[in-house]
């Protein structure tokens, strides 16, 4: 696993490694991990940006991982490396405790468990034994305890050791080529579902004029995705934290019912996030066409449920105007995983969000890093069954009343 932190490919994301020689280096072990295939499902749309899917049929959790890029091998490696992460979680191998939280915070350091978020029906009982696993607070550099059932993602039985007060998801989990490069991905995944979640309560919001994107790599995703006879929405739904974060919205045009695709991007540099905002709504789409994802229900495939979503991101489109400029979205280009995150958790602060939790889920015999970051104070996300409001989404909503 390499030391350094200075980032060698820019392209459709940041990474230490390029996709080339991160897949010739996992390679090896997919079997390991229950790899079993992966297909480009490119082809079965008409826009034309790379999109793969990964099968892992044993896995513990999702079965199929999707992956995108400016070009195949980019998305296969983003489709492998999300199914690494997953089958890591699946496997925690690290220091654990059976304790009371009114007792382990008195002797250890402890995550914010008040503002960590809830779920419907869930209560925290501070005297009641549960599992904790070790993770590092970033902003302090010690160790600091976090719930297990907030990392494990093992769901084919009820949390081992849990409350069934938090948020069992894969919100903040991430992969990269090192520990910096993937703490960076991890954190930038849980600012952005805080950022959507707060774009959702909110009332309409302009929508960014896409004739303001001066990004070549964003501009070519653009009009593959309108020469395809696609509508297209981009908003700027960049949070009080500042790391640029974006949603797009694609459909079928003149009103047409048909499948409808939806992505959400962060990163420092607005360029990357709007990007993967782009290739993750061209993915999204993919993934309903090809039914590829066994967390899709039935349901979502009939008639109704497809023309109840075009409705809603038809409505979407119409009902705001595209005068938001690109070029105001804030920007921070770093040449280094160690300027992104000392950056990240300088905007984080600057928000009253001082303690970063990483939890390192990487092994010594894979040279991939892997992490669950948990940030006490950002708002999971709103789409989620069981999401429950949290401060930051509850000023909001006051704020409009």
């Amino acid at each position: 696993m390499p030391n350094g932190s200075q980032k060698q490919y820019v392209l459709d994301t940041h990474r230490v490694r390029d996709p080339e020689h991160t897949l010739e280096i996992v390679k090896p072990f997919l079997k390991e991990m229950g790899i079993s295939r992966i297909a480009n499902l490119t082809g079965l749309d008409r826009i034309g940006l790379p999109t793969v899917m990964v099968a892992r049929p044993n896995s513990r959790s999702v079965a199929v991982s999707l992956g995108k890029g400016l070009s195949l091998r980019a998305a296969e490696a983003s489709g492998v490396m999300e199914a690494i992460e997953a089958w890591h979680a699946e496997r925690v191998q690290l220091p654990q405790r059976l304790a009371r939280y009114a007792e382990l915070s008195q002797e250890a350091d402890v995550v914010d468990v008040a503002a960590l978020p809830r779920v419907t029906g869930g209560r925290f009982d501070p005297h009641a034994n549960m599992l904790w696993v070790l993770g590092r607070d970033l902003s302090t550099d010690v160790p600091c305890w976090v719930p297990l059932e907030m990392v494990d993602t093992d769901y084919t039985a009820a949390p081992v050791g849990g409350q069934k007060a938090f948020p069992r998801s894969t919100n903040g989990l991430a992969s990269g080529n090192n520990l910096a490069e993937a703490s960076c991905h991890a954190i930038c995944e849980l600012i952005e579902r805080d950022a959507t979640t707060l774009w959702g309560h909110q009332r309409s919001s302009p929508r960014l004029d896409p004739d303001s994107v001066d990004d070549p790599r964003c501009r070519q995703a653009i009009e593959m995705i309108v020469a395809a006879g696609l509508e297209l929405g981009l908003w700027d739904t960049t949070s009080d934290i500042g790391i640029a974060c974006f949603r797009c919205v694609i459909c079928e045009g003149g009103g047409q019912p048909g499948h409808i695709g939806i992505g959400d991007g962060c990163h420092p540099d607005r360029a990357i996030a709007l990007l993967r905002a782009l290739t993750e709504a061209a993915q999204t789409r993919l993934t309903y066409i090809s039914g590829a994802r066994d967390d899709l229900d039935p349901e979502e495939f009939t008639d109704h449920a497809k023309a109840v979503r075009a409705r809603y991101v038809h409505s979407l489109i119409d009902g705001t105007e595209a005068s938001s400029n690109f070029a105001n979205c804030p920007s921070h280009v770093t040449g280094s995983f160690d300027e992104d995150l000392e950056f990240l958790l300088q905007r984080l602060g600057s928000v009253g969000i001082s303690q970063v939790v990483t939890v390192d889920l990487s092994r010594e015999e894979f040279d991939i890093a892997v992490v669950r970051a948990v940030i006490a104070g950002l708002e999971a996300p709103h789409d989620d069954p069981d999401y429950v409001p949290g401060p930051r989404a509850l000023s909001i909503s006051e704020g409009l009343t």
